[in-house]
């Protein structure tokens, strides 16, 4: 899910550090989550900040 976070940002232009702060999700929290399973809350948060589903964040294919 990490990998596919980082090309959204990079797609988007920016980082993963400011993606974080816009979340308000904790300083390399979505780094950790290429180890960690994140909780429902904090994907949807990504999901919805992308306009993806939480599906295209979690499969293992390449979001587009």
């Amino acid at each position: 899910m990490y990998a596919r976070i980082k090309t959204l940002c990079e797609k988007k232009g920016i980082s993963i550090a400011f993606l974080e702060r816009e979340l308000e999700l904790p300083r390399g929290s979505i780094y950790k989550w290429g180890k960690n399973e994140p909780g429902v809350i904090k994907v949807q948060k990504v999901a919805n900040y992308f306009k993806v589903t939480m599906e295209d964040l979690l499969k293992k294919k390449e979001c587009e």
